[in-house]
């Protein structure tokens, strides 16, 4: 919690009057923690008349850079990002927990903000000392905390514990406890940063319920959560920071959108990458004379992601998309998978396998060459083998690829356990793996809402 913040005066212009928030070129910084400077002293920051005289760009971490944004009265505005992307950084910045480095900011009303978990509360006293202790940071009077007390522990639900000292409270109490202080001042804005996710599913409930009464009665909410599907349900507008940079501001759904595929596209990014790191060190390990163990490993081992003879082995293996390698697919796309086969002799029994699971082991889909009715004669000293995949319905998520090449029987020369992984993206929900082409069909009185 953090004292009340009372409604700016001075000269406004007309629309100005409609501004709950304004944001403008905001800039914070941090100082590094780094031997040589965490013993600095005010004095010696004094006489050198900065905190930061001394330190390069190397030493200052930007948390939050050049953001800018106005946010309505009654407006519902959602700031989106991974982690150390700056959105707590932000909410503090706003709530006068802190200062920025440069940049205004500037917030009209009474602001409750939901920022840290426990924070204000004093370990040693009871809940309802802390409600009176917080009641009052927020801007109350003690007879309007005492006319709204009963209301404030009826919506905690912690009637029992109310009496008890907030050190033996758990971290959800604690929300509990916080939040229902924070509604129950009256709040011009409300800030609210990821403490519902530590709440049970009732109480998390009855926060965003009261939060939509909040917006109601035109209320003002600034949301921080990794929720993206709450955030779009609740909010009118989204930021998106990344690394403390704004990449978009807009839409919820658009946004949202964006920063997911984002997201995957990073994810892939790292699968390439770790592919080929995988692919480098697979290729080094291949030294050893053919008819032995593939890299040393046969079933008998603890090697439980790659074991056969050796009579063959898949020296490279890529994933295709659009004829680009890649690890990222839109649901109803074309996949290709690539393996590069190398064998010492040439066999007359084999056979090319494909599975595609689950990272939790759930099977997906799976073939062989024998299943499709492919006679083998000869496999050479070198061979690439793809299997294209046309329409791939998968639903959105990420799945892992088994390759082998093993005799018609069964036997495995090489076989490689998630030796692909890759993500899938869809614009529909759904459950389960598999996302089919469906259409949906009414008759009767049945009417639907259009589509936003």
């Amino acid at each position: 919690m953090t004292e009340a913040i009372s409604v700016l005066q001075g000269e406004h212009d007309k629309g100005a009057l409609n501004v709950a928030i304004r944001v403008d070129r905001v800039f914070k910084q941090y100082r590094r923690s780094r031997a040589g400077f965490q013993f600095r002293t005010l004095k010696s920051a004094l006489l050198q008349r900065s905190l930061t005289e001394g330190l390069g760009a190397e030493d200052l971490i930007p948390a939050v850079q050049d953001v800018s944004f106005e946010v309505k009265r009654g407006e519902a505005f959602g700031v989106i990002g991974g982690n150390g992307s700056g959105k707590s950084t932000l909410l503090k910045l706003i709530a006068r927990l802190m200062k920025p480095t440069r940049g205004s900011i500037e917030v009209n009303g009474r602001v409750a903000p939901l920022i840290e978990l426990g924070a204000g509360f004093h370990p040693e006293i009871s809940g309802l000392e802390n409600i009176f202790i917080n009641g009052a940071v927020l801007g109350l009077k003690r007879r309007e905390i005492e006319a709204r007390l009963d209301n404030i522990v009826a919506f905690s639900g912690l009637d029992e514990f109310i009496d008890e000292p907030v050190k033996n409270y758990s971290s959800g109490m604690y929300v509990r406890l916080g939040f229902a202080v924070a509604v129950h001042t009256d709040p011009q804005v409300l800030l609210v940063d990821e403490v519902l996710a530590v709440g049970d599913e009732a109480f998390a409930h009855k926060c965003i319920h009261r939060i939509e009464q909040h917006l109601h009665d035109g209320g003002t909410l600034l949301f921080v959560s990794h929720s993206l599907d709450l955030v779009e349900k609740l909010c009118d507008r989204v930021l998106w920071l990344d690394r403390g940079v704004p990449r978009a501001l807009g839409e919820p759904r658009k946004v949202i959108d964006a920063y997911r595929q984002a997201v995957a596209a990073d994810e892939a990014r790292e699968r390439l990458d770790q592919h080929q790191q995988n692919e480098e060190n697979a290729t080094s390990a291949e030294q050893e004379p053919a008819g032995e163990a593939v890299a040393g490993a046969d079933a008998t081992t603890e090697n439980t992601d790659r074991w056969g003879s050796g009579l063959a082995h898949i020296h490279r293996t890529r994933m295709l998309v659009d004829g680009v390698e890649s690890y990222l697919l839109r649901s109803g796309g074309d996949l290709e998978i690539e393996l590069e086969i190398e064998t010492a002799e040439a066999l007359d029994d084999f056979a090319f396998g494909v599975a595609i699971s689950t990272p939790r082991g759930v099977e997906c889909w799976g073939t062989n060459t024998d299943i499709a009715g492919f006679e083998p004669l000869r496999l050479g000293n070198r061979a690439t083998v793809r299997i294209a995949c046309r329409d791939l319905r998968l639903a959105a998520g990420e799945y892992e690829v088994d390759l082998a090449v093993h005799s018609r029987d069964g036997v495995a020369y090489d076989y490689r356990r998630r030796v692909l992984s890759f993500v899938v993206q869809s614009d529909e929900g759904g459950v389960g793996v598999y996302r089919p082409d469906h259409v949906w069909t009414f008759e009767g009185d049945v009417e639907w809402r259009d589509k936003a």
